[in-house]
């Protein structure tokens, strides 16, 4: 009833799962990872302790044989689970029971697994394998790929439904909070795999704002204002991205172009001129009352 890949990005050592399935919010039940530790998939008729319970054992210092091996040995139901699993040197383990649903089966290869079950083709998890071999880049989109192979050899039986992507630091930081770099989820949607697509695209322009953040507080303004305009060049039309790099437009001098910049938040949502008017009074805004003014007009 699912296809998924774990893969481990061996540039970064950033760790990845990625979903899809006609089940209902299926990313919040297949994809498991831990920065410094590994990664697992869980799915088939799913046991989901498979995730934390994997990763436990991982943590421990076994590896992803072993510790599938001792984790199937002790479920009754192993013959109808699939289950892969991978660490931070890429060493995968991967099981397909007798008692999965047809068609069903994996492949593994370098710092990869892909698996699927209750498809409509016995092609999929080669396609899918295939896919990410090709791809190059960052790893969300090769995970994103793969998936999209998958779909385009017909996918689950049943139709499409859920999605999602996890990514994490191969090694863990000093903030734990940190280490997951890529957590999204579509629960429910007649495209999740392009819905998915869109939100991994979305989310590397909000970690643009993010990184322009740091260098605004750094004092690097211009270097702020370059990630801004990045993220925006990318979601024109998305209005957070788009106050906020119209502040650091006019903040710069750039008033014209903040003008045009701020029309795409003030056109969408009466709220963001509300907030503009906030920001000022409140002395969050180091811009004359002109320029202020100038913002607000149509």
């Amino acid at each position: 009833m699912t296809y998924s890949i774990v893969a481990r990005d061996p540039i970064t050592g950033d760790l990845g799962v990625a979903v899809q399935s006609h089940w209902f919010a299926a990313g919040r039940v297949v994809p498991w990872a831990e920065s410094g530790v590994g990664a697992v998939a869980t799915q088939s008729f799913v046991e989901v302790s498979y995730g934390p319970k994997g990763l436990a054992r991982m943590r421990e210092g076994l590896t992803p044989e072993d510790a599938l091996v001792q984790l199937l040995e002790e479920d009754e139901g192993a013959a109808t689970r699939q289950v892969a699993m991978l660490d931070t040197n890429g060493n995968v383990a991967v099981h397909t029971g007798s008692g999965c649903i047809r068609m069903a089966g994996h492949r593994t290869g370098d710092d990869y697994s892909v698996q699927a079950n209750m498809m409509a083709r016995d092609t999929v998890w080669d396609a899918m394998a295939e896919a990410f071999e090709a791809s190059s880049g960052d790893l969300a989109y090769r995970l994103l790929d793969a998936l999209d192979a998958a779909e385009a050899e017909g996918g689950d039986v049943r139709g499409r439904q859920a999605a999602g992507i996890l990514i994490v630091r191969g090694e863990a930081g000093e903030k734990p909070w940190e280490d997951t770099l890529l957590d999204l989820r579509v629960d429910d949607h007649p495209a999740p795999l392009a819905e998915l697509r869109r939100l991994v695209e979305l989310s590397s322009a909000y970690d643009r704002l993010d990184e322009a953040e740091h260098l605004e507080l750094g004092g690097d303004l211009d270097g702020a204002l370059r990630e801004q305009e990045a993220a925006l060049a990318s979601h024109p039309d998305e209005p957070e991205i788009a106050f906020w790099t119209a502040l650091s437009q006019a903040g710069l001098g750039r008033v014209d172009d903040a003008r045009r910049t701020i029309r795409v938040a003030l056109e969408r949502h009466d709220g963001w001129r509300l907030l503009l008017d906030r920001l000022a009074e409140d002395g969050f805004l180091q811009l004359s009352e002109e320029t202020i003014r100038s913002l607000r007009e149509p």
